[in-house]
């Protein structure tokens, strides 16, 4: 039975029209959750259908990018769940850099604003490895990349960053912090579409969290079997508190840490 099969035909519709005119596949997300979010938003500029709904999408452009923000739950902060931010850094990434590597090569999926790959890069440089590291950050929503480029925070955003790094690479602009701009530079920005992309490969370490929850079981499966090829062997993938792989063998991973994964090395 397909995620589809129980949806009326006006939605259906809308995701076949949304999938030919943007390449996103809206069944590749659960059914529920998905509509609900979107029948909220239709209803909210009152669009009777579905199908209007689309027609206004395609003449508003502000109507679309509210449409991405609304399907890409665009919700971060940074060092979101503290604890594990720091067995990533006291013993994740010391192991990582033990393998000898010239370059750590990071890459934070799905990144929303920039809360995620920027705290890496400020993990990386409490580390003295951010100089001879790269991160890429990659997100579906051009809008959510704007931001992150933009580096400008509410401080609700910074309430688990300690106070002493908070201090060496925030700067307060009235009501808002601004990002350090020399960590800003390290930081790669790039739209990508997690289920339909290419990715990179030869990847130390990737950053994937708070995202696979919204997916179905078999887009899931789909974007394990990828992560898993694009890291290097003893690599790690870092997913989110509510994504624990339960067979992560099944991709040639291994239980590294809870909610990190390493990729097995032969």
């Amino acid at each position: 039975m397909t995620e589809t099969s129980g949806l009326d035909q006006d939605y259906i519709g809308f995701i076949r029209n949304v999938a030919r005119s943007t390449g996103i596949n809206l069944a590749d997300y659960k059914e529920t959750q998905m509509k609900r979010r979107l029948t909220t938003l239709r209803l909210k500029y009152g669009f009777n259908t579905f199908a209007s709904f689309y027609d206004g999408m395609v003449k508003d452009k502000q109507l679309f990018q509210e449409f991405l923000d609304r399907m890409t739950i665009n919700v971060s902060e940074f060092w979101r769940n503290p604890n594990r931010w720091e067995v990533l850094r006291k013993v994740i990434l010391p192991e990582l850099k033990g393998y000898g590597h010239a370059r750590l090569r990071v890459w934070s999926a799905a990144c929303s604003t920039g809360e995620e790959p920027y705290t890496l890069a400020m993990i990386l440089s409490e580390e003295k490895l951010l100089g001879n590291s790269s991160i890429l950050a990659t997100d579906l929503d051009e809008g959510a990349l704007d931001k992150a480029r933009q580096g400008l925070y509410l401080e609700r955003s910074l309430k688990d960053v300690p106070k002493d790094i908070a201090s060496r690479y925030f700067t307060e602009e009235g009501p808002m912090f601004r990002f350090s701009e020399k960590l800003k530079k390290e930081v790669r920005f790039q739209k990508q579409n997690l289920l339909t992309d290419h990715f990179e490969t030869g990847l130390d370490l990737i950053v994937c969290r708070n995202v696979m929850i919204y997916f179905t079981e078999e887009a899931k499966h789909q974007l394990y079997q990828k992560f898993a090829a694009s890291l290097r062997p003893g690599g790690v993938l870092f997913v989110g508190s509510t994504e624990q792989i339960f067979n992560p063998g099944q991709y040639g991973l291994e239980a590294a840490e809870t909610f990190f994964y390493r990729k097995i090395r032969s």
